[in-house]
């Protein structure tokens, strides 16, 4: 912890510059799309590989192998990706 003290001023900060508000509306960061259950065999080294990557992420391995399939369907559909 820093021992530095806050001093304040009286009068004028300086030149402000106005920022356009640029976050998303809270309904919009709550993205569901529909999901469907599908049983896909994969290589274990594969599969370990996920796992792993998830771990040190700390998310679930499946959202990762999701997020691939999906940003691989989008590109070939002609669309932006992640």
């Amino acid at each position: 912890m820093s021992n530095r003290t806050v001093r304040y001023t009286t009068g004028e900060i300086g030149r402000l510059r106005v920022i356009e508000d640029f976050l998303p509306a809270p309904a919009d960061l709550v993205l569901r799309e529909d999901n469907v259950k599908v049983t896909l065999s994969l290589s274990r080294r594969s599969l370990e590989f996920f796992r792993r990557e998830a771990r040190k992420r700390r998310v679930p391995y499946q959202r990762m192998i999701r997020a691939l399939v999906d940003t691989y369907a989008e590109r070939q559909a002609g669309g932006k990706g992640r």
